[in-house]
């Protein structure tokens, strides 16, 4: 059996998650969320084998641990979860930004068990109960490495990422992911946010069909994280 650990379980770290289930019969997860009703949904519909409401010590059983939180907490939270680690266990993140990330897994030596990761699939809507086993069927994987990547170790994780649906992977240095995706990604959610928020935008009742729908539609991804 293989043990993957989760720290956040959201639609991203839901969405696994639940493929992993889907997809392979030898997965454990131990998972962590600071929401209680996430929490009791993961267990109930048996996502999570064990769930907890922060890292602690059933996680030093992972063969993988998955940093899904905002990329806001991906540091805290990894270094939180290196008490817990075991020598040999391989660690991701599924977070839009890369850079800050990697230089922190530099700083710390982690270079030969760390590879970022980036899915290229979501949805407007947020949370565990937004997650499907079929997110990221037929989608891009980003897998982000840097001089030091132990090459088996991608190996691996490209492997472990089209057993649970990914069609393709593409490989990117950090600098050169959160360049391009500043542009193709972050860009159209700043324009969506700020034309929801116009005033102008605001009276369309009546004024609005398919265009209006297709240019906000990811303003209702996480709207805390887009405030103004």
């Amino acid at each position: 059996m293989i043990t993957c650990g989760f720290v956040g379980l959201g639609l991203i770290g839901g969405s696994i998650a639940r493929a992993l289930k889907a997809n392979r019969k030898d997965i454990v997860i131990i998972a962590c969320d600071p929401n209680e009703e996430t929490l009791k949904l993961a267990t109930e519909q048996k996502i999570a084998d064990e769930a907890y409401p922060a890292p602690c010590d059933a996680f030093t059983a992972c063969d993988y641990i998955f940093l899904c939180a905002p990329v806001s907490h991906n540091d805290e939270n990894l270094l939180k979860i290196l008490s817990y680690r075991k020598k040999d266990c391989i660690l991701t993140d599924v977070g839009s930004v890369k850079t800050p990330i990697n230089s922190l897994i530099h700083s710390l030596g982690l270079t030969d068990c760390f590879i970022g990761g980036h899915p290229m699939a979501g949805r407007e809507r947020g949370g565990f109960t937004a997650a499907t086993d079929s997110l990221y069927v037929g989608a891009s994987m980003i897998l982000t490495q840097g001089k030091r990547t132990d090459m088996q170790l991608l190996e691996t994780l490209k492997a472990f990422f089209l057993d649970i649906g990914f069609a393709s992977l593409t490989f990117s240095d950090p600098e050169e992911h959160d360049r391009i995706i500043a542009f193709t990604s972050q860009m159209a959610h700043v324009i969506s946010n700020a034309y929801i928020k116009s005033p102008t935008a605001r009276k369309r009742k009546g004024f609005s069909a398919g265009s209006y729908r297709d240019l906000t539609r990811v303003a209702w991804l996480n709207p805390p994280m887009w405030d103004p």
